[in-house]
C-alpha cells in the first residue's frame, strides 16, 4: 500500500483567510482582494459552460482518454495472464479422419514394394499438449507482475490527468483575472477621458487629450487579446476534460481563489522520501523489474526442466487419440472396432547444443539490468520533479504578498494622480492641473500591470501546488470530502 499524508483528508472551502495563510489540511481559500474587482463577463456570442473545481476534479478522473487507454491495457494483460495460466491444459480436437491408398507401398521390414488398395476411417477425439514446464511455471508469474504494473499505470494516468486538468483550470482563472484587470482599466480610462474632455483645451493642450485617447485605444486592443486568451485557455481545458470545444468554460469560483494542498512548513528532505514511496510510476517499474527477474530464472531453468508432450497418434497428424475406427481393402470398410493410440514424451531441450540457451539467459540478464536502470532513472526523475515543484511553490508563496502590496500601491498611486488631475494651479499666467493626464495614464497602466501580476502570482501558486501534489504521487481520490463541493470524490 502506498502511504498518504494525514493532512490529505479533505478539501475544505475557507473564505476570508489571508494570502499567506498556512494550513494543516488541503483547502481552498479566498484571499482578501486588494480592490473590489468586477468579474470578467463572457461575450454575447459565447456558449457559456459553468463549472467548479470539484466537478473538474471528478471529470479529470472519469473522462480523459489517457485513463481509458490505461484501463484497456489492464484488460489486455488480464487476458494474457489467463492464457499463461492455461498452459497446463491440453488442446482438445474432435473430428473425423479418412484415408485412401492406391498403388505402391514399401513394406517397412523387408523393403519390398507391394501394390494394394485400402482405406480407413476414424471419428473421435484427442488431446494434444506440447509445453515446456518452465513456461507453465514461470510465465504466469511474469504475466501477473506485468499486470500489476499496468494496474499501477492506471493510477499514474489518473494523477497525470488531475495535474493536466488543474494546470488548464488555473490558466483559465488567470486569463479571467487578466481580462478583469483590462476591463476595469478600460472603464477607468474612459472615465478619465471624459474628465479630460470636460477640462477642455483651456487648461489642457490638445496633445494631452490625444495622448490619452491613444493610450485608451491601446488598452482596448489588449483587452481584446485578453478575451482571446480566455477562450484559448478554455479550449485547452475543454480538450483535457473532453467537454464541448465550442463552449466557454466559466469557473464558478472567483479568479483569485487560492489552493493549499501541501503544508508550507514541509521541507524538501521530508517530501522526497514520500514521493519515492507514493509515486505509482516507481511501483509500476518495480513490478516490471520483478517480471524481468522471473523471465531470467525461467531461461536458466529451461535446460533442467523437461518439456512434456501428450498427444494421440491414431491419425497421421497426431491430433486424434481414438474413437470409432473402420478399415478394409479396396472400397470396403467393413472391419469396424474401437481404437486408441496415445503418445507421451518427456524431453529435455538443449537449444543449439546449449549455446542457444546461453544466449537467451544473456538476453534476459540485459533486460533485467535495463529494467533496474529504468527504475533508478525514474527515482532520479521523481526526486528532481519534487525539488523543482517545491521550489516553484516557495517562490510563488513569496510572490503572493509582494503582488498584493504592488496592487495596493498602484491603487493608491492612481487615486492620488486622479485627485491631482482635479486640482489646478497657476504658473504665471497659465492655469494647469497639478498632475498631467499622462501621469494619470501611467498610473492606470501601472495598476493594470499590478493586477496582472497579482492574478499570475495567485494562479502560479495554485499550479505549483498541484504540480507538487502530482510529483508526490498522491492518488486523485485523496482530495477527499469537500463540505462545499458535496460528496467525496470517487
Amino acid at each position: 500500500m502506498r502511504k498518504r499524508w494525514g493532512f490529505a483528508a479533505g478539501l475544505a472551502l475557507v473564505v476570508g483567510s489571508s494570502v499567506g495563510a498556512q494550513e494543516s489540511v488541503p483547502q481552498l481559500s479566498l484571499p482578501r482582494a486588494p480592490l473590489s474587482m468586477p468579474m470578467a463577463q463572457p461575450g454575447p456570442s459565447d456558449h457559456v459552460l459553468p463549472i467548479n473545481l470539484a466537478t473538474a476534479l471528478r471529470l479529470a478522473e472519469a473522462r480523459p482518454i489517457m485513463i481509458q487507454m490505461a484501463e484497456l491495457s489492464v484488460q489486455a494483460d488480464i487476458a494474457r495472464l489467463q492464457q499463461a495460466r492455461a498452459l497446463w491444459l491440453p488442446t482438445i480436437f474432435i473430428g473425423a479422419d479418412y484415408q485412401r491408398h492406391d498403388g505402391g507401398l514399401q513394406v517397412q521390414r523387408e523393403g519390398d514394394v507391394i501394390h494394394n488398395h485400402r482405406n480407413q476411417f476414424l471419428v473421435g477425439a484427442g488431446p494434444k499438449a506440447v509445453f515446456a514446464l518452465t513456461d507453465a511455471i514461470y510465465r504466469p508469474l511474469a504475466a501477473a507482475q506485468v499486470l500489476q504494473s499496468r494496474q499501477l499505470d492506471v493510477q499514474t494516468a489518473r494523477n497525470e490527468a488531475l495535474f493536466r486538468m488543474a494546470d488548464a483550470y488555473f490558466r483559465v482563472q488567470e486569463s479571467r483575472g487578466r481580462l478583469a484587470s483590462y476591463d476595469i482599466s478600460v472603464s477607468l480610462g474612459q472615465e478619465l477621458l471624459q474628465r479630460i474632455d470636460k477640462l477642455g483645451g483651456k487648461i489642457l493642450p490638445a496633445v494631452e487629450i490625444d495622448r490619452t485617447r491613444a493610450s485608451l485605444a491601446e488598452l482596448e486592443q489588449e483587452q481584446v487579446g485578453a478575451r482571446r486568451d480566455w477562450r484559448t485557455s478554455s479550449a485547452e481545458l475543454s480538450r483535457v476534460l473532453r467537454l464541448p470545444p465550442s463552449s466557454l468554460v466559466v469557473p464558478l469560483e472567483p479568479p483569485h481563489i487560492l489552493v493549499n494542498l501541501i503544508p508550507a512548513a514541509s521541507s524538501i528532505d521530508e517530501l522526497i522520501p514520500i514521493g519515492l514511496v507514493s509515486r505509482p510510476e516507481l511501483a509500476s517499474q518495480q513490478a516490471l523489474v520483478q517480471a524481468s527477474l522471473t523471465r531470467l530464472k525461467q531461461e536458466r531453468m529451461r535446460p533442467l526442466i523437461p518439456t512434456v508432450v501428450v498427444q494421440g497418434s491414431a491419425n497421421p497428424d497426431n491430433r486424434l487419440m481414438g474413437g470409432y475406427y473402420a478399415a478394409g481393402r479396396n472400397d470396403s470398410i467393413d472391419n469396424r472396432t474401437a481404437r486408441q493410440d496415445v503418445n507421451v514424451q518427456v524431453l529435455w531441450e538443449l537449444r543449439n547444443l546449449g549455446f542457444g540457451n546461453r544466449g537467451l539467459v544473456a538476453e534476459r540478464q540485459a533486460e533485467q539490468q535495463l529494467a533496474t536502470y529504468e527504475y533508478m532513472r525514474i527515482q532520479d526523475t521523481v526526486s528532481a520533479e519534487i525539488a523543482s515543484a517545491h521550489a516553484e511553490v516557495i517562490a510563488a508563496r513569496e510572490q503572493l504578498p509582494l503582488a498584493e502590496k504592488g496592487v495596493l500601491a498602484a491603487v493608491a498611486s492612481f487615486k492620488g494622480n486622479i485627485q491631482g488631475l482635479n486640482e489646478t494651479q497657476r504658473i504665471g499666467e497659465v492655469i494647469t492641473t497639478i498632475n498631467r493626464p499622462q501621469e494619470v495614464i501611467a498610473s492606470l497602466l501601472q495598476l493594470r500591470q499590478a493586477y496582472t501580476f497579482y492574478y499570475r502570482a495567485l494562479n502560479n501558486f495554485n499550479r505549483a501546488q498541484f504540480r507538487l501534489f502530482y510529483a508526490l504521487g498522491y492518488p486523485a481520490q485523496s482530495l477527499g470530502t469537500n463540505p462545499s463541493f458535496g460528496e467525496p470524490l470517487q
